[in-house]
């Protein structure tokens, strides 16, 4: 007896899937009984379904996307016909789509695909969310906030609505991860006063409550970080820490098992191996800004370690978004300490994740140029120095990068005596006036201040500059500056013969620089104490300062000559356009080897 369409389509579903999930996966095998599924016109239910497989398929295990799309479009336009149900299927379809759509920069047709979906789909908690969730990102990866926002306002409501309360707070403190993103700085208070009353009052799972803690934790620690408040944050910073030791523990349940069992609430901001690297991350930007170098260094290798441990087995995008945040902050970190070529080494390991990912690079140039500038400066390469930070200012739209940038390319035109070119700069750079919020970034204006000042014979001035920096950096332990500020009050001081309170001021700070270590404070401090024992009578004491500051003068040097040997030296004349190759030497190189400037310019 001959067998009916639907026993053939059926078999070829079964047979499809056989080949599908042998070992090895017959692909193949398995595209061909799908197509020809189409050939005994089954079912819209069937076809619909069949070409979102299809589509799935090509996609994760061929290069064919442009077949895998005709295939999602399909079943995206036949799940729309079926009156009632299909849910899964129609709006996988949508989702998938729009994905894909956005891969191939394509977000003219990826917005509107979501948005219908969104409309279907408001009877169905789980895919009403997630459609949201996807379509802010969208919008915030194309930096349209107020509509990133406004879309994950929709999503607060709705969850509220549907009871979906775990839901709820996500949707809540994505939108307030949101407004730090746009430095909405007086809208994003309130909103986090909110989620983290909902977070402590939270009744439901023990699991839920933790993971949506530690997600609050790094928006409070990210908020103060971005405002340069490095002793405020230390008491948040303790609580992340010992959230994320709770999260990773052995009897912790899966992620799966932290979402819960309502339908709405099957939600997770990243998964949990991804919040431990994060956590690293935000407590290395501490350590930068605090002035803990070896601190910085240690949890940078943490991270890095754990990043190549998670990419073996899903090389996530993410993970080399905060590989090479850590790589900035490292960078920054062997600059302060000295050790040049190992920067130059990481900025090139940089420059190669930015070379594989354009997207990476759009985002981050302004970045890389200032990390050359610093680079640059500190191997008394001005020129380049100067390009690198115009630069950067040119390609930058964070008020806190532009800032920085423009308080280095102020040392630069300071120590190149350029007063036209720095008085032109000045009033993008006054305390009193500055674009950024940052606590930090304005203590470092005023040091900026400072030290022209002193450049300029106008000592009296400059202490008052400085002693507007040592207050700020004191109330937030900012201790590279404090650092900076003391022994350049030690150099005015020193100028204007008054050997006991230069003495003073550059006693703590060589002790201060040599905790963090800050190798150019050192020898900038050794040069002055060796002068100011001498003045003394004090001889044996300016033997050994002078051994001292010769020592930390030798490691300088060799330093600054095996850089200029490397070939990744040459990066230092990007400043534009694709970023030049690797030199050969650097191929197969590993890459295990932001706001605190050189401010000293030593």
């Amino acid at each position: 007896m001959a067998l009916s369409a639907d026993a053939w389509y059926i078999g070829l579903l079964g047979l499809a899937e056989s080949f599908r999930t042998s070992s090895p996966p017959d692909i193949r095998g398995c595209v061909r009984c799908l197509q020809a599924v189409f050939s005994f016109r089954p079912p819209t239910r069937v076809e619909a379904r069949t070409h979102l497989q299809l589509g799935n398929i090509l996609l994760n295990h061929t290069t064919n996307t442009d077949l895998a799309v005709n295939h999602l479009e399909l079943s995206w336009m036949l799940s729309q016909t079926i009156p009632n149900g299909f849910d899964d299927v129609k709006f996988e379809a949508a989702s998938v789509l729009a994905e894909v759509y956005e891969q191939q920069s394509q977000s003219t047709l990826s917005k509107p695909t979501l948005r219908k979906a969104i409309e279907l789909s408001q009877h169905n908690v789980y895919w009403h969310c997630r459609l949201i969730f996807q379509l802010a990102q969208i919008h915030a990866t194309e930096k349209d906030y107020e509509i990133a926002s406004s879309l994950l306002g929709v999503g607060v409501d709705y969850a509220h609505i549907s009871n979906a309360h775990y839901t709820r707070v996500l949707f809540l403190l994505s939108r307030g991860m949101l407004l730090l993103i746009d430095k909405k700085i007086q809208e994003v208070l309130p909103l986090l006063n909110q989620a983290g009353h909902l977070v402590d009052s939270w009744s439901g799972s023990l699991h839920q409550k933790e993971y949506l803690k530690v997600y609050f934790l790094v928006l409070q620690v990210c908020h103060y970080l971005m405002a340069g408040q490095v002793k405020s944050v230390k008491p948040c910073l303790k609580q992340l820490q010992q959230s994320i030791q709770t999260i990773m523990s052995p009897t912790w349940p899966s992620d799966e098992a932290v979402c819960g069992s309502c339908v709405g609430d099957m939600f997770l901001w990243m998964p949990k191996e991804h919040l431990y690297v994060l956590v690293y991350l935000v407590t290395v930007m501490h350590s930068m800004q605090a002035g803990y170098m070896d601190k910085a260094h240690k949890y940078t290798d943490k991270a890095l370690t754990q990043i190549d441990k998670l990419k073996i087995v899903d090389n996530k995008p993410i993970l080399s978004v905060f590989q090479l945040m850590l790589l900035e902050h490292m960078i920054m970190c062997r600059l302060v300490t000295g050790n040049k070529s190992a920067a130059l080494q990481e900025i090139s390991a940089g420059a190669a994740l930015c070379r594989a990912n354009p997207k990476l690079l759009a985002r981050h140039r302004p970045q890389l140029h200032t990390l050359l500038g610093l680079y640059a400066m500190s191997m008394n390469c001005m020129e380049a120095a100067e390009a690198q930070f115009n630069a950067a200012i040119s390609s930058s739209q964070e008020r806190e990068l532009w800032t920085f940038a423009n308080l280095n390319l102020a040392i630069v035109y300071i120590r190149g005596k350029r007063e036209a070119e720095l008085n032109a700069l000045l009033e993008h750079i006054n305390p009193e006036n500055l674009p950024s919020n940052s606590h930090s970034l304005r203590a470092a204006a005023y040091y900026v201040q400072g030290l022209q000042a002193f450049f300029q014979a106008r000592y009296n001035e400059a202490k008052r500059y400085l002693r507007e920096t040592l207050k700020m950096a004191n109330a937030e332990d900012l201790n590279r500056l404090t650092s900076c500020s003391l022994v350049l009050l030690g150099h005015i001081f020193l100028s204007l013969n008054n050997s006991r309170e230069s003495m003073n001021m550059v006693t703590p700070a060589m002790q201060l620089a040599s905790k963090i270590p800050d190798v150019h404070v050192q020898l900038w401090a050794s040069a002055i104490l060796k002068d100011l024992y001498r003045l003394c009578g004090e001889q044996a004491r300016e033997t050994e300062t002078f051994q001292m500051h010769c020592n930390f003068s030798q490691m300088l040097l060799k330093d600054h000559f095996q850089s200029t040997q490397m070939p990744e030296h040459e990066l230092i004349q990007w400043t534009g356009g694709e970023l030049p190759e690797p030199p050969a030497a650097l191929i197969g190189t590993t890459l295990h080897s932001q706001q605190e400037a050189s401010y000293s310019g030593t």
